[in-house]
């Protein structure tokens, strides 16, 4: 550790649709993925680890507060909040940006208050991506969720939005380096949040490097099922859309990949490797073909919650302080991140916060090898909220469902819904009371999922706490 910084420095790297399957140390060797693989096998990597919500928004508010999404009020993907300048029409009606999370606590504005510098640089999706939020001293923000890979808008520590055109994974890349050039040896620890819109569509060939696009060319993605279209709907492309998407998805991945291991390499010149503890994961996870589905958790309607959508990559690396070689089973959730990592720093967590999450420093610290073993956790789409536990899963939909009971030992790619099966009625009872016990601890009120006709369509607008005042879904 340097001398000059009594915690380390924190980078945080967050892909965008990623799914737990996608990377070659997930078991999907036909993806090239040398970065992440060799992190995950010098560090550990969480095989169990879930978002809060498959869809992006939410998720990447509930990973920044370490509240659920009925405690922040973000339940859909973020349709406005920002100002569209180009002729100078508003975006979805909007007159105003809208910063969804304020007046709630980051993990980062905790980490400022105790000497993290905290940098961004890629994806916010959480509204007034013009301003820096959240105590970001460094903030390179891409105006919206997602865009075009080679022409595109972005807030460089500027309200003045710009038109890009270098490919999105570099850029984000490039201002990651700068800030560690800026930041990485000054006396004062940093937090660097690197969030890229890799692998979220759209995957055109013409805007993927063509190196990186013709090592896939002859390969023929078996490791993806071809299954016949879920009943739900959603997207089904041809067998030539498909191969086309496939390999679009797999470059941006790829593409990403390489970019890690510059910022990696930077670590490693200005010496600070050992100093910093290298997180990585995505806002949420992804069906490419999975169950009949191209998509995540709006991918369907009703909502899916399938393995695929709820769970997501989540490595931890720092030599000589994350153990190495780990794959841990335990089940996990992005909302122990925020407790997590300001126990690991010996940081209180304010007084005022009911989290629902809890710390798993201790197998960052590499004691015992357990999470929640015998579960709560609970993922939330709006109305819809899932409980798992290690062998079981259960899905309620409010206020008439479907609802979806599934044994994971038995049926792991859950195709047996056992909901109406009379011999598991008193698992389905106890799962359902355990599940309502748990959102009514952590419910807030207003901001409670079930009161709003959330259909992966977007969010327009932020709740608001006056009782006049509601959020727009449409």
């Amino acid at each position: 550790m340097n001398d000059r910084k009594q915690r380390p420095n924190i980078l945080i790297i967050m892909s965008d649709d990623q799914g737990p399957w996608a990377m070659g140390c997930a078991g999907t060797s036909e993806l090239v993925s040398p970065t992440l693989d060799q992190l995950a096998a010098k560090g550990t990597r969480f095989d169990n680890f879930f978002c809060a919500s498959p869809v992006c928004s939410p998720a990447r508010a509930s990973f920044l507060t370490g509240r659920i999404p009925s405690q922040h009020g973000v339940h859909d993907w973020i349709r406005s909040g920002n100002i569209e300048v180009e002729n100078n029409v508003t975006w979805c009606g909007q007159d105003r940006p809208i910063a969804y999370l304020q007046g709630m606590t980051a993990f980062t504005d905790i980490l400022a208050e105790n000497g993290y510098t905290c940098g961004l640089s890629g994806k916010w999706h959480l509204g007034a991506s013009g301003t820096p939020q959240k105590s970001h001293t460094f903030w390179c923000a891409h105006s919206l969720g997602g865009d075009s890979y080679t022409n595109y808008f972005i807030f460089d520590n500027s309200p003045e939005m710009t038109c890009q055109k270098q490919y999105v994974t570099d850029l984000f890349t490039n201002r990651a380096i700068d800030f560690l050039d800026e930041y990485g040896i000054n006396e004062n620890p940093f937090c660097l949040s690197v969030h890229y819109t890799a692998p979220h569509a759209p995957w055109r060939q013409e805007e993927q490097p063509p190196e990186i696009w013709n090592l896939y060319n002859n390969v023929a993605f078996e490791s993806l099922p071809i299954l016949p279209p879920h009943p739900w709907g959603g997207w089904n492309p041809t067998p030539e859309n498909r191969r086309q998407t496939i390999q679009g998805y797999f470059t941006t991945i790829t593409a990403m990949d390489a970019a890690i291991a510059r910022i990696m390499d930077k670590l490693e010149s200005l010496g600070i490797a050992e100093d910093t503890l290298v997180f990585f994961t995505s806002d949420n996870g992804y069906n490419m073909g999975h169950h009949g589905i191209t998509g995540k958790g709006n991918g369907t309607f009703p909502l899916n919650m399938y393995e695929e959508s709820v769970k997501v990559p989540f490595i931890a690396y720092c030599p000589g302080r994350i153990p190495s070689g780990v794959i841990n089973m335990g089940l996990l959730s992005h909302y122990d991140f925020m407790p997590t990592i300001l126990d690991y720093l010996d940081v209180e967590v304010p007084v005022d916060l009911t989290l629902p999450g809890r710390s798993f420093a201790e197998l960052l610290h590499g004691v015992g090898n357990s999470g929640h073993q015998s579960v709560v956790i609970c993922d939330e789409y709006g109305p819809t909220r899932m409980i798992r536990e290690q062998n079981w899963k259960y899905v309620h939909r409010y206020p008439e469902g479907p609802h979806e009971l599934y044994c994971l030992v038995d049926d792991p790619e859950e195709q047996y819904n056992l909901v109406n099966t009379p011999e598991h009625n008193e698992t389905l009872k106890r799962m359902r009371g355990d599940l309502d016990a748990w959102f009514d601890q952590y419910v807030q009120e207003a901001f409670d999922g079930t009161k709003h006709p959330v259909t992966g369509k977007g969010q327009v607008d932020a709740i608001r706490l006056s009782p006049t005042e509601k959020a727009v879904f449409v």
